[in-house]
């Protein structure tokens, strides 16, 4: 299948639907006052911005905060264009409306490879699928945090809110003084002309009634703000224990859940033996069955007074699990049950052997470049389940009382978990009010409702009380939406120029032509099915996801060939931070490494010489290659390994130093280079990419979940351990200027640094790694 074949079908079915909006004029996000209505004494002036008596200004927040600094970089955009402190601006939480559904997130979606979409080279077909996407998810108006999107989506719509509220407070003022509207000005959070002053709020109310004709955002000139580093916001709550988590919510008369699920992955309940004996248990209330909603697996809750009880009482139930069963509704035989093993080595096969799958990119011939190859190399990569980890475990808080609907969540899909919820309990949708807490970590993992439902269902059992259901530890890591397994076959041929004199030096023979055929589950399909049903097309669609990060590399080969193939597995499966970058990075960089090797050239070398027309990516790789003193020598015992890859818009290259200790990889320094447009807050690209290198390295160094007839055999963070302080490298990151709009910073630091750390330990071992995780013994 060519790639113009499926433009729109990242979507799934609801591709089919953008043709029929496409040609409609664009719904407006600025949104209307009564959107944002607050309370008495508020005036909002659109859907995004409100001003309160005092003059303070309150900003819809559409996307959750986990730790991704969005509660303070959305806020920043406001402040800088209304001319205000950032501590004037706070935030609540946004409703249903479409203007607050994430665009960008959607139009990433699209399986364009990025020679198509550089500013200034965009092509006909990009430009028409992202304009026609971004109709269709306008019209949905979904609201998620994910896909490193926050900044990206709200950028043209956030600031065009406030610099529109900007211009109606200041028409006011004029109007009010009797002044042109030039003469006036907001500095520090007041409107001033000469003597005159007023602070904002005691012109909301003239202003709301003004309709400016044609508002700007400033230019990148006139900023104060944005591009300045400012302190986190939700930093000093979290430092004090003040900040409200889902496991934090209290609303009173709480009653308290724990589940307990069936030990194999889609397992079902028979009998509850002892049901009446936990009954009679201190503080219990009920005792529930939880079904598999939302590709949840069966299981059972037990409601108490206290966490306490409820975590005892549920362990104390003696229950009848029984396994999956097959299409006939029969128990699955042992040896059909879930197994990671055997998984991986279906895919590895599919990867070398199978000819079947989507071409997501192809350029010249591959084939035929390979028929008259002088040279060729070749190699197989594979990567693990894994688990999400979050330090929260799931939890949600559900009141069922007097036909009305109130849920405390930590979630990255409130509109899906209000809709979702409401149908759950038979109730209307606009009966549904959802307060969105902190999340503590999403990484993907509350991209899912399976949580969600299992509250509705308590607070079903309990009306009028509020519940508050808790995974215990084990539970979530054994009945995770795991990253997929995947598999990877690679191969790449040099033509007659192979062996000249030319191939030996920095940048070496260039190769001739890069075939990668690659198998795993696709992720989008599953997750549409259990999340969003209503748009979920009767046949799976090519997922971008399952190859993204391959096919799209920037790498100027003349002959390319990239297939996936999608398999259908028994594990669930669901985003990860960075999703398919997660694995497909440490797949191709550490190929073009293997390139580079054979070529016997300079790794940085070898791959500017395949970047000439990518000068984006070429600026990056070099920052990071002179930061981290490329070429100079290193400590015996001590070496570097360099990896380049774009995600989520945004481009990074980092270079580890490693080392073993006692057999095993040391990483004690990491320099980041990065390329994400537009900066809003030069402190928070920093977290972002520490964050992501040690979330990375985490999966790098120690991440594997197995499966054993069904059951996931890790259980917690014994057995899936994490990286811990003093196994953390220290991590420079150095941010390329760009006049680019924003794009993402939550993800794109992870996916390098697996191949980084892979070629530095190859470098010091001459030992080629080409399975996660990185272990030589």
């Amino acid at each position: 299948m060519k790639r113009r074949t499926f433009v729109l079908s990242a979507l799934g079915g609801a591709g089919l639907l953008v043709v029929g909006w496409g040609v409609a004029p664009q719904r407006s996000r600025l949104g209307k006052p009564e959107d944002f209505a607050g309370s008495q004494g508020d005036i909002a002036l659109n859907g995004w911005i409100r001003i309160t008596a005092q003059g303070r200004v309150v900003m819809a927040m559409p996307r959750a905060e986990m730790g991704q600094g969005v509660h303070t970089a959305l806020p920043m955009l406001v402040a800088d264009e209304l001319d205000v402190p950032l501590e004037w601006v706070s935030t609540e939480t946004a409703g249903p409306q479409s203007i607050y559904g994430n665009v960008a997130m959607f139009v990433a979606s699209l399986p364009f490879h990025p020679r198509s979409t550089q500013p200034g080279q965009e092509t006909v077909a990009a430009r028409t699928g992202q304009w026609l996407v971004g109709k269709l998810a306008r019209e949905l108006g979904l609201s998620v945090t994910g896909g490193s999107s926050s900044v990206t989506d709200a950028w043209e719509p956030v600031r065009l809110a406030a610099a529109t509220a900007r211009a109606q407070l200041v028409a006011a003022a004029a109007q009010r003084w009797g002044v042109p509207a030039a003469e006036v000005q907001i500095l520090n959070g007041t409107l001033q002309h000469g003597a005159r002053r007023a602070h904002l709020g005691e012109l909301a109310k003239a202003a709301v009634r003004i309709q400016p004709e044609q508002v700007r955002p400033k230019t990148a000139a006139q900023r104060k703000l944005i591009g300045q580093a400012a302190l986190r916001r939700d930093v000093p709550a979290k430092v004090t224990g003040q900040a409200v988590f889902g496991i934090d919510v209290r609303p009173p008369g709480l009653l308290f859940a724990a589940v307990r699920m069936a030990p194999m992955l889609g397992g079902r309940m028979g009998a509850l033996r002892n049901e009446a004996e936990v009954l009679r248990m201190p503080g219990v209330q009920k005792c529930l069955r939880l079904g598999a909603h939302a590709g949840a697996t069966a299981g059972v809750a037990v409601v108490a007074h206290t966490t306490w009880h409820a975590l005892r009482a549920v362990q104390a139930l003696d229950v009848q699990w029984l396994a999956p069963a097959d299409d006939q509704g029969q128990p699955r035989p042992p040896q059909a049950l879930a197994d990671s093993d055997r998984i991986l080595q279906a895919l590895v096969h599919e990867a070398k052997e199978g000819d079947g799958g989507t071409t997501f990119h192809s350029r010249g011939d591959a084939a035929q470049a390979e028929a008259q190859a002088h040279h060729q190399i070749e190699a197989t990569y594979q990567a693990p389940y894994l688990a999400h980890a979050t330090m929260e475990p799931m939890n949600g808080t559900a009141l069922l009382q007097d036909g009305r609907l109130t849920l405390w969540l930590p979630t990255q899909v409130p509109s899906q978990a209000r809709k979702l919820a409401a149908k759950a309990a038979g109730v209307d949708e606009a009966q549904v009010l959802l307060h969105v807490t902190l999340l503590g970590g999403g990484f993907g993992r509350r991209l899912e409702v399976d949580y969600v439902l299992q509250a509705m269902e308590a607070a079903k059992a309990m009306p009028g009380r509020p519940v508050q259901i808790l995974w215990p530890r084990e539970e979530d890591t054994t009945h995770d939406f795991y990253r997929p397994a995947s598999a990877a076959h690679l191969r790449a041929s040099w033509g007659a120029d192979w062996g000249s004199a030319g191939a030996v030096g920095a940048v070496g023979v260039r190769p001739q032509s890069l075939r990668i055929h690659s198998a795993g589950d696709a992720i989008t399909p599953r997750w549409m099915a259990r999340t969003l049903p209503a748009l979920a097309g009767p046949v799976d669609m090519p997922d971008k996801t399952a190859m993204e990060g391959m096919f799209d590399q920037p790498y100027a080969i003349a002959h390319q060939h990239m297939r996936h193939a999608a398999t259908r597995n028994e594990v669930p499966v669901g985003f990860w931070r960075s999703v398919g970058h997660s694995h497909h990075a440490f797949f191709i960089e550490s190929f073009i490494d293997e390139m580079a090797a054979e070529s016997k050239a300079d790794p940085v070398a070898f791959r500017l010489s395949l970047l000439a027309d990518m000068p984006r990516h070429a600026a990056v790789l070099r920052l990071a290659a002179d930061k981290a003193g490329w070429g100079a020598p290193l400590a015996a015992g001590r070496a570097r390994g360099v990896a380049l890859h774009e995600s989520f818009g945004s481009i990074v290259a980092q270079v580890a130093e490693v080392t073993l200790d006692k057999g095993a990889p040391r990483v004690h320094r990491v320099v980041v280079a990065v390329d994400c447009g537009t900066v809003v807050n030069p402190d928070i690209v920093a977290q972002q990419m520490e964050s992501g290198v040690i979330f990375g390295l985490t999966a790098a160094l120690h991440g594997r979940i197995d499966v054993k007839g069904g059951m996931v055999q890790q259980k917690s963070f014994p057995d899936y351990p994490l990286l811990g302080l003093a196994q953390s490298p220290v991590i420079e990151t150095h941010i390329v200027p760009s006049s680019l709009p924003p794009t993402g910073v939550g993800e794109p630091g992870t996916p390098p640094i697996a191949p980084a750390v892979a070629n530095a330990l190859f470098a010091l071992t001459g030992k080629r790694l080409r399975a996660l995780p990185l272990r030589l013994v």
